[in-house]
């Protein structure tokens, strides 16, 4: 028989925190594993591989809905890869968008910086372009709000 290893083993392999482990079977990520007698999670090999694909497929910013059709995927070998090259096509150009976006505001700290005197807030031009944001030249992306910090990989 194969080594099964607990939830607190698999997440130490796989590197996947143990309350994400159970969101993941949660939302159908992963399958719900046999238990043992005393109603202990039990996971195998597959089921470790499972985890790194997607604690991988996070750490690139891929969206839950997309690691589901790519696990899809994976389940099915035999398929084209037509869908999981345009699902990595869309992810590029989101990181694309985002790069160019950074670059944008990177330019505008720039300038705030630069163009700061060090003398008093009355005159301070980080104060001034702040507070007239009609003078912002960094521009955010298509859904993204201005007063939210950015989204993390969470989980």
């Amino acid at each position: 028989m194969a080594r099964q290893h607990s939830i607190g083993e698999a997440a130490r392999v796989s590197g996947v925190k143990v309350p994400t482990i159970r969101y993941y079977e949660e939302i159908g990520l992963l399958p719900a594993p046999p238990r043992t007698e005393g109603n202990r999670r039990t996971y195998g090999a597959e089921d470790i591989r499972r985890l790194a694909f997607i604690r991988h497929a996070r750490e690139l910013g891929f969206e839950i809905e997309a690691i589901r059709t790519l696990l899809r995927l994976q389940d099915e070998p035999g398929q084209s890869c037509a869908a999981a090259d345009a699902i990595a096509r869309d992810r590029l150009v989101e990181v694309e968008q985002r790069i160019a976006s950074l670059t944008a505001l990177r330019a505008e700290l720039q300038r705030m910086v630069e163009g700061c005197s060090h003398g008093h807030v009355a005159d301070c031009r980080v104060i001034e372009i702040l507070a007239d944001h009609g003078e912002c030249q960094h521009h955010h992306l298509p859904g993204e709000a201005a007063d939210q910090p950015a989204r993390t990989a969470a989980r």
